[in-house]
């Protein structure tokens, strides 16, 4: 309240500094117009004295007296003064720069009662950091952590807490740097042992680096389940080019799945691609008829593993186009028909007669 009052008390003396000329200037116009009535006089004892001693002629003291004559009566106002402003002029001008002056700073005050934060406390950074964090924005949130973990460093929880932060933020440096903070200063558990080795993964530009390594293998002994860290192994085996464990890995994975894990879609999408690229090196390798056979065995599988469990629509998209391709068009056909019953939404619904239009497959269209 009290900055209230110094800022009313300030804009008010800044009012009157400017009020106070424009309220005194009929004052100073009536004490020049004294002056210049002394002037008149003393300019007419001066003509008489020219004249009785024949320095000018009888004309031009008329002319002279006219002069000074004019001069007082615009010195009184009478006239219009040389700028062109009368009295009148002058009063108006003077109403128009006090309310101008007194109107701005009350709209100010309305404009900022109306959008800004008049009910608001002053309130440094320091002071907002120990408010209460559910009414703060991510980032104070954030600095209000950071604060707290560089006057506590040894706070095992704190660090456990801002690392998840920090790896989704893109900050794999420092989110693995939380992450062995959290570790040294509390006890070791699985899961901040994985998000160590992923933050080092990440950090090393998605490679499996030996310290990742260890991270996740620490993590699975602490806990098998534990679906990231298997993950990165598998990832770090394909890497060294033994596909094969890979493969099994990421199966085995899958095996232990819930069959609502959010992240199951995207270990099954990188063991597909995976086992297609294995089978494609596999079978290029063989004879033409062998290939062909190969070739054909895997579509047979790929077809009995959605009948029986049904599959994602690259799945099915990549058994319709691959029996098209081997030129069994009735089992195509079939697939396609089973994919409508097993895919229910409508964009994938939209997908599959797109792609029964590209492979001349819609006559199977209901």
């Amino acid at each position: 309240m009290l900055i209230w009052i110094i800022f009313a008390v300030m804009t008010g003396a800044a009012i009157f500094a400017l009020l106070w000329p424009l309220s005194h200037g009929r004052v100073a116009a009536l004490a020049d117009a004294a002056d210049a009535t002394s002037l008149y006089r003393a300019q007419l004892g001066e003509i008489d004295r020219d004249l009785a001693r024949r320095l000018i002629g009888p004309g031009e003291a008329e002319a002279a007296r006219a002069e000074a004559a004019r001069r007082l009566l615009r010195a009184s106002g009478d006239e219009t003064d040389p700028a062109g402003e009368t009295e009148s002029s002058l009063r108006r001008r003077r109403a128009t720069s006090a309310l101008a002056l007194s109107c701005v700073p009350l709209l100010a005050l309305l404009v900022y009662g109306a959008y800004g934060s008049p009910g608001n406390p002053d309130q440094p950074l320091s002071a907002r950091l120990q408010a209460d964090p559910s009414r703060q924005d991510f980032a104070l949130a954030l600095s209000r952590i950071e604060t707290h973990l560089a006057n506590n460093p040894s706070d095992a929880k704190g660090w456990s807490v801002i690392a998840p932060v920090y790896l989704r933020q893109g900050r794999y440096d420092d989110a693995a740097n939380a992450f062995a903070a959290a570790i040294r200063h509390g006890e070791p558990n699985s899961e901040a042992l994985a998000g160590l080795g992923e933050a080092r993964t990440l950090a090393a530009g998605g490679v499996v680096t030996a310290s990742a390594r260890e991270s996740f293998a620490e993590a699975v002994k602490l806990d098998q389940k534990n679906a990231r860290a298997r993950f990165f192994l598998a990832i770090g085996k394909e890497q060294d080019g033994d596909a094969p464990a890979a493969i099994t890995a990421l199966r085995d994975l899958l095996g232990t799945a819930a069959p609502d894990a959010p992240w199951s879609a995207a270990v099954r999408q990188r063991l597909e691609r995976l086992e297609a690229e294995t089978a494609g090196r596999a079978i290029t390798s063989l004879a033409p008829a062998d290939r062909q056979a190969a070739i054909r065995s895997m579509v047979d599988g790929l077809a009995q593993r959605l009948k029986a469990g049904g599959g994602t629509l690259p799945e099915w998209t990549r058994l319709i186009r691959s029996q098209v391709v081997l030129g069994d068009r009735t089992a195509a056909m079939d697939a396609l028909a089973m994919a409508r019953e097993r895919l229910t939404d409508a964009a994938a619904l939209a997908e599959l007669d797109a792609l029964a239009v590209e492979l001349s497959l819609k006559e199977t269209a209901p």
